[in-house]
């Protein structure tokens, strides 16, 4: 018997989309631009996707999106300065 923490989570792409809380049209377009890991099943006209847990959760922890050295720092009051 194995353990079922030591196994990956599969998650299909509705799934994967609530997991990371966007659409489902997003998930699909980062698989297609190589931004998310994705393993296709089956599908001659439409594919059937799958997604492991771990690889969405390293796909969101590999490239912050803003970093705290890019942010500015204003001086003054106004909106303008």
């Amino acid at each position: 018997m194995t353990d079922r923490a030591s196994r990956p989570e599969w998650l299909t792409a509705e799934e994967a989309a609530g997991y990371l809380k966007v659409k489902t049209r997003s998930l699909l377009l980062w698989v297609r631009q190589g931004k998310l890991q994705a393993y296709a099943l089956t599908g001659t006209k439409r594919r059937i996707w799958r997604f492991r847990k771990e690889d969405l959760d390293s796909a969101l922890l590999s490239k912050p999106v803003i970093s705290c050295e890019s942010l500015p720092v204003r001086s003054g009051k106004g909106a303008n300065n």
